[in-house]
């Protein structure tokens, strides 16, 4: 029997990043684990170690599960809060450094990318991709919270759109 393959699924955030490990080596992708890296959620505690704890929580995930590959959602910002695209620079420089540590090719995609592949709706709503990942992982209840659906849903379409793997 081959040797199962992993992805790491993120979902890149500063406050909540959420990260999924599928594994496939059968017909239906298999969960490993899912769930979120948290930081504090005020104005108080420091970008260095916000960033660190991003940085501690995917390094840890990546330790424990090893995968093969990390896709990661692109930023997408509006042109009327730079700041935020600035800060989510940072939050996606620590995962990339964590990946590049341990020697993990990571690919970015474009959330409309995903939600398209995923979905077949590029516009497709939170929920709609919850209860797409719901399905496509045989998950009893969907997955929570969002954040957690859009790492899962990351690494589907890395694995859909690299079939190789």
């Amino acid at each position: 029997m081959a040797t199962p393959r992993r992805i790491l699924g993120i979902d890149p955030g500063l406050t909540i990043t959420g990260y999924g490990v599928l594994e496939f080596s059968s017909a239906r992708p298999i969960l490993c684990e899912a769930g979120i890296i948290r930081t504090a959620d005020d104005d108080a505690t420091d970008l260095a170690e916000k960033v660190r704890s991003v940085y501690k929580g995917v390094a840890e995930v990546v330790a424990q599960f090893k995968p093969e590959a990390m896709a990661v959602e692109q930023l997408y910002a509006h042109y009327d809060h730079p700041r935020t695209a600035i800060l989510m620079g940072h939050a996606r420089g620590v995962i990339f450094l964590a990946a590049a540590e341990q020697g993990i090719p990571v690919v970015s995609y474009a959330s409309t990318q995903v939600k398209k592949i995923v979905t077949g709706n590029g516009r497709a709503s939170k929920e709609q991709v919850q209860r797409t990942i719901q399905r496509e992982l045989g998950l009893a209840t969907m997955p929570e919270p969002p954040d957690v659906a859009d790492a899962l849903a990351v690494a589907l379409c890395h694995y859909y759109t690299n079939r190789t793997l």
